[in-house]
């Protein structure tokens, strides 16, 4: 019988190989990792300078930004001192009106916003109130599910009605002669949109004067 030639040729290399003895390859591996190690510690080393460096700046940044925040605060507590809080002037209200304010302020909250008849089908007609008149409107005859309408009880108080809500009643003031008629106590003063910055400041320090309160102080 003719043998295989790949079997031939199998056991022929199987045959050609060396034999490495055990202490041999011990030796080669100890000489891998000593070539290993000879080539990372200058990286070792390199790694270790970075690092140093990086905690050396760090340092000095942290040291330059305390020194900033430092600073900060002394003009922060400066100008605190020399801007302090000035008390703003209150009206002399009885204890009913004072509840009545309070009674205003609360109800406001629930109030609704009151919009036109179908304001969300014609853009050009805007949400602001207008009665309805329609022979045939809804929201005239009172239907259901239809919008709020204006009423007399959503009114507010009479005493405290067009008040401010420090409770001083507004007067308009255009120049220094104007605040002359305001009684302090229970009015304040708001500048009219017209009058120039000059004019403006000598009001202001005229009603300082009188112990005028203004509302649109500037």
């Amino acid at each position: 019988m003719a043998e295989d030639p790949k079997f031939e040729a199998k056991t022929s290399k199987a045959k050609i190989k060396p034999k490495i003895k055990p202490k041999t390859k011990a030796k080669l591996k100890a000489k891998q990792k000593a070539k290993v190690a000879l080539k990372k510690k200058p990286v070792k080393k390199a790694l270790k300078k970075t690092k140093d460096a990086e905690r050396d700046e760090k340092a000095g940044d942290e040291e330059e930004e305390e020194g900033e925040v430092e600073i900060v605060d002394e003009e922060l507590e400066e100008e605190e001192e020399e801007e302090e809080y000035i008390v703003k002037q209150k009206p002399e209200l009885t204890p009913a009106i004072k509840s009545k304010l309070h009674h205003r302020s609360t109800s406001k909250e629930k109030k609704p916003k009151f919009k036109r008849q179908e304001w969300f089908r014609y853009k050009r007609l805007g949400d602001s109130w207008r009665k309805p008149r329609g022979l045939h409107s809804k929201m005239r005859k009172n239907k259901r599910y239809r919008i709020n309408k204006v009423r007399v009880g959503y009114k507010t108080p009479a005493e405290v009605r067009g008040l401010h809500s420090s409770g001083f009643k507004e007067r308009l003031v255009h120049n220094k002669s104007d605040l002359e008629t305001i009684n302090p106590k229970f009015e304040a003063a708001r500048i009219g949109h017209s009058v120039g910055t000059r004019k403006r400041i000598e009001i202001e320090e005229y009603a300082d004067e009188l112990g005028i309160r203004i509302l649109n102080r500037g």
